[in-house]
């Protein structure tokens, strides 16, 4: 294993450590317990975002705290959820008086933790669950899993509590965007978390893993390498099953990079899917590309696909502000 690291225990608060001076002018570190907040004060009276999970993500969820986005990201151990002690500091720290709206991925220690933060939290709040991940059944066990799909939640309700929603119009509106949000991921490597040192699956020169999961999870079918068009094709064929979009619909297309994959192939990736849907007559509205929901060094990336309405078009627009996401300020 080659990485730039001095000791396993100190990776992740180094990092952090670097992250909040690197960004000064946008978060506030709280060592212990560990999480980011936003410096900017916000409104009296706002509902405030708090989310969080493993690292080993970023610029999920840390890099999305900040004007028009987050209030507050507790970063886990590498792949590991966060503890209550953190969401629940985070949330106390960042409570303006409109209430907490905690942002959760599905998967079951962050969905555990979280619960457990909430039910000693002394203030109005609620959750908000992702699933994003189609390339697994809905009625399998924990359900879908909260993949890149999670960035577009956090920026349209971001801006819906910066402009002023209430926590139960917050939480309905994200709804409502987790419901018209489908992604699906292919590796074509493995990803090497430092503190086991090795990759966490081995695939063949010749295989990818279609529906990966961002923590390495087993996905949908290991499968003999394709083309970069037959890999768009496949998983468009499987989001359009799940959100059928219609002829004249405004979506959001997201190419997310796993870590591993550099721009120059995302953006061929991009032109693949754009020309898929395009060629449906489906309307792309809003794009996004690049390394938004990573797994480590993991060669691969996702496509999502949101299904856009007015409201939503106008809050993915609204002005952000944070270190991965900047527009309108």
């Amino acid at each position: 294993m080659k990485k730039f690291i001095d000791t396993i225990d100190g990776f992740l608060d180094e990092s952090l450590r670097g992250f909040a001076k690197a960004h000064a002018d946008i978060v506030d570190l709280s060592p212990e317990p560990r999480f980011v907040s936003r410096k900017a004060p916000a409104k009296p009276g706002k509902v405030a975002l708090v989310s969080g999970g493993g690292s080993g993500h970023e610029p999920l969820h840390t890099g999305f705290v900040g004007l028009g986005m987050l209030d507050a990201a507790c970063p886990g151990e590498v792949f590991t959820s966060p503890t209550p002690d953190q969401m629940l500091a985070a949330a106390q720290a960042v409570d303006h008086g409109g209430g907490i709206l905690f942002i959760v991925k599905n998967y079951a220690g962050d969905v555990m933790n979280f619960e457990i933060a909430a039910e000693m939290l002394d203030a109005p709040h609620d959750s908000l669950l992702v699933h994003d991940d189609v390339s697994l059944p809905e009625n399998r066990g924990m359900g879908r899993r909260g993949i890149a799909g999670t960035t577009v939640v956090e920026k349209i309700v971001g801006a819906a509590a910066e402009a002023g929603y209430d926590l139960a119009a917050c939480k309905a509106l994200g709804e409502r965007v987790v419901h018209a949000t489908a992604s699906m991921g292919v590796a074509l490597t493995s990803c090497t978390v430092p503190a086991l040192g090795k990759p966490m699956f081995d695939l063949g020169e010749r295989e990818m893993e279609m529906g990966v999961g961002i923590h390495g999870e087993r996905g949908r079918e290991r499968m003999a390498l394709g083309s970069a068009g037959e890999i768009v094709d496949y998983i468009a064929a499987v989001i359009d099953d799940e959100l059928q979009p219609q002829p004249g619909q405004p979506v959001l297309l997201h190419v997310n990079g796993f870590g591993g994959t550099p721009l120059i192939e995302l953006h061929l990736m991009y032109e693949l899917a754009h020309r898929h849907w395009s060629g449906r007559s489906v309307d792309i509205a809003r794009s996004l590309v690049g390394n938004f929901t990573t797994s480590l060094d993991m060669a691969g990336c996702s496509l999502t696909l949101t299904r856009l309405d007015e409201e939503m078009l106008r809050l993915w627009d609204a002005p952000v502000h944070t270190a991965a996401l900047r527009w309108g300020c």
